[in-house]
Parts: C-alpha cells; structure tokens; sequence
C-alpha cells in the first residue's frame, strides 16, 4: 500500500495521508508468535483468504463499575493504514518458525496489507458495555489473525486508563481541575504517554508530561518540587532582588525586602496574630526566588517544612509582595497531611487577607492536591468537606491500579458467511455469533436504555416500534422497549474495497468533548460508584430465535 494514498479521498480528490502509530514500536511484529504460526497454517491448507467477521470487545466493565469509555481507536486505523512487512521483518519471521516453512509462504507476506480490510467501529470516546462489539475487522482471516495482538493491545489499555479518568473526574465533579502527574510512576515511557492522551481524553484538564504536551496538544501544569525549597538556605542567597510593576510603569529593586515587610505586616496582623509566627527562612526564600523568575503564574508548594506554621505564612508574604506591584499569585500545592483540614484552614487565611488588606480575589487563590490520591480518597475528601480546587493525581491513576487489565477479547463470529460460536461451560466466555449491527435505545428523558445487538440483515429497531430484547443467555430475562431515538453504534473506519463511506477520525479534543458528553447522558445510577445499577445488553427477539445460528445457541441457552 502506497503510504501516500493511504487515506480517505479528499474533496480534491487526493487521498489523505494517514501517519503510522504513534509509538513506532507497534509494527507489525508487535503480536503473539502463534498468529504467524496460524498464518501459516491457514496458507497451507489454502484458507489464508477466506473471508472471515472478528469481534473485539470485553467481558466485564472494570472497577467494579458498569460502564467504560472505548479508546485507542485512532491508533488502530493508524496500524492498519501502514500496515507493511519489511524484508527484515520477514527475515526474523523465517527465522522465529520452524524451518519447514514453505518459502512461497514468506512471498505471501510480501504482499500482506490491510486494502482488502474492512473495520466497523463505535466512535472512540463513547460510553460502552460487555459483549458488544467495539470493532468488528471483516477480510482474509489470515490477515485479521496477524492483527488480533495489536489490536487488542491498542485497546485495552487505552480504554482501561480512560475509564479510569472519567471515574476520577466524576467523584471530583465538575468544577474541579484534574491534572495527571503520573509519568514518573507510569509502566515505562510508552504507558506514560499512552496515559496522558488518555486521561485527558478521559476528563483530566491538564498533564505534567511534556512530551504528550507536545505530541497531543494537551495543556501542561507544574510548579517546582520539594527540591527546589531546600536547595534554599536564606533569602542572602538571592542576587537579583529587582521585579518590575506588572504594568512596567516601575520596578521595584528590592523585592526581597518587600516580601520581608510583607511577612512583618501579616505577623502584626490583628487577625493573625498569634497565628503567624517565626517562619522558615529557607523557604522563604525559595518562594521569593520561584516567584521572581515566575511572577505571573507563582504556585507554591507548601509542605516542605510545615504547612500552617511556615509554609502558608511565606506563601502568603510572597502573594501579598507581588499584589503591590500588580500580580496575582496562582495558588498553592499540598502533598502531605490532612488535605480536608489544611485546605480549610488556608481558604480561611487567604480570605482573612484579602479583607484585611483589601486584595481582590485573594480569597479565591487555587488550592491544589497531590500525594497519591485515588478514586476512593476523592471520595473521602468530599464527604469531609474541603476548600480543595484542584487534584494532581498519578499511581494509582495511569497504572490503573484498582484493576491491572480490561480485559478485551478477540473472537470470530462469521466466515464465508456462515456463523461460528465459542461455547464454553463458563457463561461469560460464550461468544455471540454473526456479523452484527449494534444500537443504542433511548427513553422519553433523553437517557440510553439498552444496547441491542442484531444480524446484520436483521430490520434495525424503529423510534416508537415496541421491541422485545432478551438476555443472551437467558430465556427469562427479556423486556419490551419503545424507543424514542434510536442511534447505530458502528460506523465504517474502514472500507476496503466495500465502498463503503468513510468516517473519519476526529482530533484528541473532539474525542474528548465527545466523552464527557456521553458521561453527562448516562443515568446517575449507572455511574455512582459504589453498587451502580447494571446497564442492559440485549440481542433483538429475532436475532436469538430466527437467525440461522439458532440453533447453536439454544442447547447452550437451555442448559
């Protein structure tokens, strides 16, 4: 495939370029060695190009939740697009199988690509449930073999981590920032990168990564570490002492000193008396310095010796310093301690201050939290009751910590038209067969209802049509619905040679506005986090009883 014309057809007529994956680690040798091994089997026995229908999708929604967002779509097209074997490739491939090979089979993977390919798939960033397929890859089985790894690695993480996100951003609620602090504590470099597009496609605001700043476009936040205050010993340590007046019409030649007096007035503050005492002068002096070099955006961490006693204090002197020559400090940054009691308790000294000494909005400074939070501490926080408006969150957030895997699978359901199932004695593990159509029914309050899986020749549902849905695998477990909008699931990504319209794929943002819509739709009871009521997946009446692989299932369904 020429990597020039690799894309859909612009209005022009030429076809656009679609870059291969982000990570240049995901090739075509990013896959489990037996997808060669049947490869090659399926050569041999001369049924490499039989027209086979894999579904990828999940078993469980993770956390213990009941929903999680599809991600890693964009990468998926992505692979597919380039996908080539080099010679070298091929090389190592001969080397890796047993020596029996034929060698026309190697000539084979020469001329292996995705153009005879067609992949169907929900809109990345959309809300999704077990068993409905969140891909569907129709072609040669031999080729869609060679793509089951990487595909189901492209997704699995992707979405596990963005599912995590969007669980932080809802216990946070809205109004809170949520900045993703994880790369140091991300699984290597390519898990921490993954994470930062992912928790920002997720709902986070913000991410401390710089490389997935500039490779996503996703705004970064960060201040100066525990490191930077005590490299400080005193304020003597400062060389150049001059700052000049926001609007540049002066400049004040000793700022240290104005921070000092500023220290002095706020320690013989009536209202602070006796709160404000001897603070550290170290500190103080790595606050002056940060601010110097930073005077628009000056956010400081404040617990390096302590918080109430000397780092709100010199926090506070700094603030007061730069308001006189027309700035305003950002905020601070707690990683320790009892955040629910410090953050009260600076929200009532910031608001004693801009009273006293009349500085508008100094009350309303951003109070941010770090130190390992998670889900559950969220949680905790707020039913305590704290002044906190903004979370940087990192472990337990991109190395999904709560649950290690989605858990995706990889299955075929149809080839050369005929339906096939994997049946197992574990109920979970029994595929649906057939090449499907999947919707999503919505009530009179605007809320989805039910997914509903269908054949692909099956009449897809109709708004106001009264529909009976039916578990799976479970005759007794069947509901009438009437749907007021009715919206399909799976789009073209893909088309081959179907010709088939191409949908297109969207920018990281877009995704991202996409997901945090599909959040605000969902019941609330679907998304609390402890004990959510289920959502509902259903095949159509027609698709278990009439369609021809009925009667593959009804041994199983009757057990």
């Amino acid at each position: 495939m020429d990597e020039k014309a690799n894309g859909p057809k612009l209005a022009n007529g030429a076809r656009q370029v679609i870059d291969g994956p982000t990570n240049p680690m995901v090739t075509p040798l990013l896959t489990d060695l037996y997808q060669f091994t049947m490869a090659y089997a399926y050569w041999k026995a001369g049924k490499h190009e039989e027209r086979a229908v894999f579904d990828l999708y999940f078993r469980k929604n993770p956390f213990g939740g009941e929903y999680t967002i599809f991600s890693g779509l964009e990468e998926c097209i992505r692979l597919i697009a380039n996908y080539r074997l080099t010679e070298e490739q091929i090389d190592f491939i001969r080397s890796s199988l047993p020596g029996t090979c034929e060698d026309s089979f190697f000539d084979y993977l020469r001329g292996v690509d995705c153009s005879e390919l067609e992949v169907y798939a929900i809109s990345e960033g959309t809300v999704v449930f077990p068993k409905v397929p969140l891909l569907i890859i129709v072609g040669p089985v031999a080729v869609v073999q060679l793509l089951e790894t990487p595909l189901v690695n492209l997704v699995n993480f992707a979405s596990l981590v963005t599912t995590n996100a969007a669980r932080h951003r809802f216990v946070a609620g809205k109004s809170k920032m949520l900045l993703e602090f994880g790369l140091r504590r991300a699984q290597g470099p390519d898990g921490g990168m993954s994470a930062s597009k992912y928790c920002y496609m997720g709902g986070f605001d913000a991410t401390s990564n710089v490389a997935a700043g500039q490779k996503f476009g996703i705004p970064l936040r960060g201040t100066h570490s525990h490191a930077f205050v005590s490299s400080f010993t005193s304020p003597d340590e400062i060389i150049e002492k001059s700052l000049r007046h926001c609007d540049g019409s002066s400049t004040c030649e000793d700022f240290v000193g104005l921070v000092q007096a500023c220290l002095n007035k706020l320690q013989w503050s009536p209202p602070l008396c006796g709160v404000f005492g001897e603070t550290n002068q170290s500190e103080l002096a790595a606050f002056t310095s940060y601010a110097l070099a930073f005077p628009s955006s000056f956010l400081a961490l404040v617990d390096t010796y302590d918080v109430m006693r000397s780092g709100i204090p010199n926090f506070c002197a700094v603030a007061l310093a730069l308001s006189e020559l027309g700035y305003k400090a950002g905020g601070i940054r707690l990683d320790s301690g009892d955040l629910a009691y410090l953050s009260t308790e600076a929200r009532k000294i910031f608001r004693i201050i801009e009273k006293e000494f009349n500085v508008p909005d100094f009350g309303k400074m951003t109070i941010t939290a770090s130190n390992d939070l998670n889900e559950e501490t969220l949680d905790a926080l707020n039913k305590q009751g704290h002044e906190v408006d903004a979370y940087g969150i990192g472990t337990y957030l991109v190395t999904c910590y709560a649950q290690a895997a989605l858990g995706c699978v990889f299955k075929l359901v149809e080839i050369n038209k005929q339906p096939r199932i994997k049946l197992s004695e574990d109920v979970t593990k029994v595929s649906i067969p057939c090449k499907k159509r999947c919707y999503r029914l919505y009530g009179k309050e605007g809320y989805p209802l039910v997914d509903i899986m269908t054949g692909e020749n099956e009449p897809a549902p109709k708004v106001g049509e009264r529909l009976l849905c039916r578990h799976p695998f479970s005759e007794s477990k069947r509901a009438y619905v009437v749907p007021q909008k009715v919206e399909e699931l799976l789009k073209c990504y893909w088309p081959g040679s179907s010709g088939n319209t191409r949908e297109e794929l969207p920018p990281l943002k877009v995704i991202r506005e996409r997901c945090i819509q599909q959040l605000e739709l969902m019941r609330r009871d679907h998304m609390r986090r402890l004990n959510p009521t289920p959502y509902k997946v259903k095949p159509l009446n027609t698709l278990v009883i009439h369609s021809p692989f009925a009667s593959n299932l009804k041994p199983f369904l009757h057990r």
